[in-house]
């Protein structure tokens, strides 16, 4: 059996999880998510707890299993908690700003990119005198604000020589060499 599947997950208190026609919803003080799961798989609830069950030991559902309970797990903790990323812009003249949900990132191109985000998350634009922009995104959605942050670093992802781009924070760039110098 699937040791990340059989592993039971535990509900914090105003937290509610209901399994209505294959679909999986989860409401708490942040909001409300919901996800499908596939025909067979079951939902048991004992004291505060949810444990995922298999119809059969096929592959399919082997497989699937783990990612049910890590699914259902990762929402319940973005209902309760919430998901937040900082993103970091290293470089001469590299500035981020946000009115509403658009991100508009200047990152050293002929032109400014601007990317408009989903209504589910919320961010938040930091520069001061001194230091890295910074870009603060926040969703209960870790599926989705994961997707956004991999879509911001992609515009300039860091490069190892002089290690400009847009890294997460607290991210460790691996340097290398620049070319030796001639005879």
């Amino acid at each position: 059996m699937s040791r990340i599947g059989k592993a039971p997950i535990s509900i914090p208190d105003k937290v509610e999880v209901k399994l209505n026609d294959l679909v999986v919803t989860v409401k708490g003080p942040k909001g409300e998510l919901k996800q499908k799961i596939d025909e067979g798989f079951n939902l048991e609830f004992d004291n505060n707890q949810v444990v995922i069950t298999r119809p059969s030991d096929e592959k399919e559902h082997k497989s699937k299993h783990g990612l049910y309970r890590s699914l259902i797990k990762n929402m319940i903790e973005g209902v309760s908690k919430g998901y937040t990323i900082e993103q970091e812009f290293v470089g001469v003249g590299y500035r981020v700003s946000v009115t509403g949900q658009n991100v508009e990132m200047s990152l050293g191109y002929s032109h400014n990119i601007v990317l408009q985000l989903p209504k589910e998350i919320k961010a938040e634009a930091k520069s001061e005198r001194g230091s890295n922009p910074l870009l603060t995104l926040t969703s209960i959605d870790k599926q989705l604000i994961g997707q956004v942050a991999a879509k911001i670093r992609s515009f300039r992802a860091p490069e190892p020589y002089k290690g400009k781009g847009i890294r997460f924070k607290d991210e460790q760039v691996r340097r290398k060499a620049g070319k030796s110098a001639g005879k």
